[in-house]
């Protein structure tokens, strides 16, 4: 295993620690909470979209350009399954 970063979920302060080689979805869950719902786990079904306001990351999985568009992935809408923390990161819904 690699570096391990904190994830700050903006709306409730919360942290929980994600490692460089694991989905920040995965690391939310083993954590035990959210705000994120999830369902596929696989890039597919959209539920785990979020913004990362602040922090680098990578996606290792294609993410379904029927939820996140490439504008989107600019702006750093994206699927938490799919990303890796590349830095400390801030998640938040997106409303």
């Amino acid at each position: 295993m690699g570096q391990k970063y904190s994830v700050t979920v903006q709306e409730t302060g919360l942290v929980f620690s994600c490692a460089d080689d694991q989905a920040v979805l995965a690391a939310m869950i083993h954590a035990g909470f959210g705000p994120v719902n999830h369902g596929c786990c696989g890039g597919g079904c959209g539920v785990c979209r979020m913004r990362i306001v602040d922090g680098r990351w990578e996606a290792f999985k294609t993410m379904s350009r029927a939820h996140i568009s490439e504008d989107d992935e600019k702006k750093g809408i994206l699927l938490l399954c799919c990303v890796q923390p590349r830095s400390n990161l801030t998640v938040a819904r997106i409303n």
